[in-house]
């Protein structure tokens, strides 16, 4: 673009980005997203909607049928549900980088230490080995896993109970959690992904700590949720692809008598 003349000739101007100004616009607009993901955390506690349709969960309803905050996400995946199941529960959440800032943010914002652990490697094993308890399961479709812990304390401490004391439980001061990882078949090589997290306080100075607590770590709880749907879709359509492409062996011949 000619800006101005010299002898006739003309002279162009090369505009450049002030990389500083552009991080500085990027946070900015990052904290005033997360403040306005926050602030609808805190309106929407306790007002929780019911799931409809083919999203509502039987199993979820039989240990938790009332909560105060909810989060479900799902994903349609060009694979078998069993498929789609299973690379769910050995899905590497922590490979992912972004995850693992969000997890590595919460220790810092809360001054806990780093708990990320080292032993199995899958999600749902890893997730048991810090606490959770297997509540119910379908094999191949769904399993539901719980726990009870005080998420507002800056090294959280999970506990695992038995199924047939989990929805009874209401000690005061303590907040239970359930979490689904879900696979339902929409056709033999289709299915789609769903996962739903439910959490109830016990009493009010719970609800209290839980209320504030939510509303700092919802918008990465979220997140979280979100960005781990593609990996996992890529995955599962990858081990789908791969099923389909091994050769189907014979059933060796029965010698004459």
């Amino acid at each position: 673009m000619c800006v101005s003349t010299v002898g006739g000739a003309c002279m162009s101007q090369t505009r450049t980005v002030n990389p500083v100004r552009w991080l500085v616009g990027a946070a900015g607009l990052a904290s005033a997203s997360y403040a306005a993901l926050a602030g609808i955390a805190w309106i929407r506690y306790g007002r929780s909607c019911s799931s409809r349709g083919d999203a509502c969960d039987g199993l979820l309803d039989r240990f938790m049928p009332a909560y105060d905050v909810v989060e479900r996400h799902h994903v349609r995946v060009a694979a078998p549900a069993a498929v789609t199941f299973e690379a769910a529960r050995e899905q590497e959440l922590l490979d992912l980088p972004l995850v693992s800032a969000i997890f590595r943010a919460r220790e810092l914002a809360m001054g806990g230490t780093n708990r990320t652990p080292a032993g199995p490697r899958g999600l749902l094993a890893q997730t048991l080995s810090l606490g959770w308890g297997v509540l119910a399961e379908v094999p191949g479709r769904e399993v539901v896993v719980g726990t009870v812990t005080q998420p507002w304390k800056a090294d959280v401490v999970f506990r695992a109970l038995p199924p047939v004391e989990f929805a009874a439980f209401n000690a005061p001061g303590f907040v239970k959690i359930v979490w689904t990882l879900r696979a339902d078949p929409t056709g033999p090589d289709t299915s789609i992904f769903r996962t739903e997290t439910r959490a109830v306080a016990t009493d009010a100075e719970a609800r209290r700590r839980f209320r504030r607590y939510w509303a700092f770590a919802s918008p990465g709880i979220a997140l979280i949720r979100w960005l781990s749907l593609v990996p996992l879709r890529r995955d599962a359509e990858r081990r789908a692809q791969s099923e389909s492409s091994r050769p189907v062996t014979a059933p060796p011949r029965l010698a004459p008598d």
